[in-house]
């Protein structure tokens, strides 16, 4: 009984935050971003204390699940980011998302059993889970760095930009997460090929992959940056089909396997 009380509260503490955020959407004035900082903070307490009670020392990766703990991980590095450049709107787009996440997998998805995992897999998940947060916040960044460019292109200067950074911050912050998100990809990379022993046995062809390709993208896109200057729409393209392909490695597969075919992923 106290899980599900749990679950209710964070997702509670979520909208909260999200609507404290989404102030300036509504033609309510500035942000409170420091009172919706301290809410988020506590939802992501209690998102994990539900993803802990529910599984203690265990990570649950079915599908539901696994959409769960990516939607905690993100919230979480959401606010990190909000401690060195404020980006309200980045909480009103994550905070909703990792409730409905939340909720799903609270009351409207089948209870599962973790599978058994080493330590060095755990690691591996870990970094892994690290890499899809940091470049899911970067996605979503890439989108509001467009609604902002678009915005001043046509001179829409509405109350929602206050909720934005300067232009050349936010695009700024894109970059620097998707070098982070890079990192930690590449690493994610270089410890499934130490420590994964069978990628057909274990399902993980396709993502190991499209995780590949994805790489591939974002290291272009890097490159792009540093060689060419790239910036603005071609940035903001390269970001979301980077994003949509390794959307697709993590969860594309899991999916199909678990939801269509009811089967093990």
């Amino acid at each position: 009984m106290l899980i599900p009380l749990l679950a209710l509260l964070a997702i509670a503490l979520y909208l909260v935050a999200a609507g404290l955020l989404a102030r300036p959407l509504l033609g309510g004035g500035e942000p409170l971003n420091r009172s919706a900082d301290g809410i988020a903070a506590a939802a992501v307490i209690a998102h994990a204390g539900v993803l802990f009670g529910m599984h203690p020392g265990a990570l649950d990766l079915h599908f539901f699940a696994a959409l769960s703990l990516v939607a905690g991980v993100v919230a979480a590095l959401t606010l990190i980011v909000n401690l060195t450049r404020p980006v309200a709107a980045l909480g009103v787009i994550v905070f909703p998302l990792a409730a409905a996440l939340l909720a799903i997998d609270m009351f409207a998805s089948p209870r599962t059993t973790p599978l058994e995992m080493d330590w060095q897999i755990k690691l591996h998940v870990t970094v892994a889970l690290l890499a899809f947060g940091v470049l899911s916040i970067a996605a979503a960044l890439a989108i509001l760095l467009a609604l902002q460019e678009r915005a001043l292109r046509h001179r829409q200067f509405g109350p929602w930009l206050r909720a934005l950074p300067p232009l050349t911050l936010t695009e700024t912050l894109l970059f620097r997460l998707i070098g982070a998100g890079f990192v930690l990809l590449t690493l994610t990379l270089l410890s499934g090929i130490l420590f994964v022993a069978d990628l057909f046995g274990q399902h993980l062809v396709h993502k190991t992959a499209l995780s590949i390709v994805a790489w591939f993208v974002f290291g272009a896109l890097l490159l792009g940056r540093w060689r060419y200057g790239w910036r603005g729409r071609r940035a903001v393209n390269l970001t979301l089909i980077g994003m949509t392909i390794l959307l697709l490695a993590f969860f594309g597969s899991k999916f199909v396997l678990e939801v269509v075919l009811h089967r093990t992923a």
